[in-house]
């Protein structure tokens, strides 16, 4: 995966464990908190990863583990957020940070992103344009994160001011 060549080449470690040498989904997740537990990982940043997450990793990272999505959550979560925004005639798509939680794309929203849905939009366009406001609001909520900034009020996040 070009993602891991590119941590190596930045001198920073980067693991995968194939799911498919896994008896189960179960066992794969736990052998995934083992080894982020191990390096003492703060904060998991989920992106493009197509898989539900079972109770115990959502449980064991709550609070901890952040998701990127291509819409305005709670509009068009799951698969092919673009193809259905522009199905739905919207005005307006963007991208979500958001907390993981049990859902899919339901945790609390850390960060938005608006991007207008522009005449002849096909779902390339539209793609290419959120992944340009993706690769902005995703590091920003890292920071926050990092800063110690976001606090979790049930569905609410709130970003404290900077100290």
């Amino acid at each position: 995966a070009p993602a891991l060549a590119i941590a190596r080449n930045h001198g920073i470690e980067a693991l995968f464990l194939d799911p498919q040498q896994y008896p189960s989904r179960e066992a794969h997740e736990k052998a995934i908190i083992g080894a982020l537990e191990e390096r003492r990982v703060d904060l998991v940043c989920h992106a493009g990863y197509m898989r539900i997450l079972t109770p115990a990793y959502v449980a064991h990272f709550r609070g901890r583990a952040f998701n990127i999505h291509p819409s305005l959550l709670p509009a068009f979560p799951g698969l092919h957020a673009q193809r259905q925004a522009l199905a739905h005639g919207v005005r307006v798509a963007g991208a979500t940070v958001h907390f993981v939680d049990e859902g899919v794309d339901s945790g609390p929203i850390v960060l938005q992103a608006a991007v207008p849905v522009l005449a002849g939009d096909t779902e390339e366009s539209l793609t290419q344009r959120i992944l340009v406001e993706e690769h902005r609001i995703y590091p920003e909520a890292v920071r926050l994160f990092a800063e110690g900034r976001l606090h979790i009020e049930g569905r609410i996040v709130q970003i404290r001011e900077s100290r």
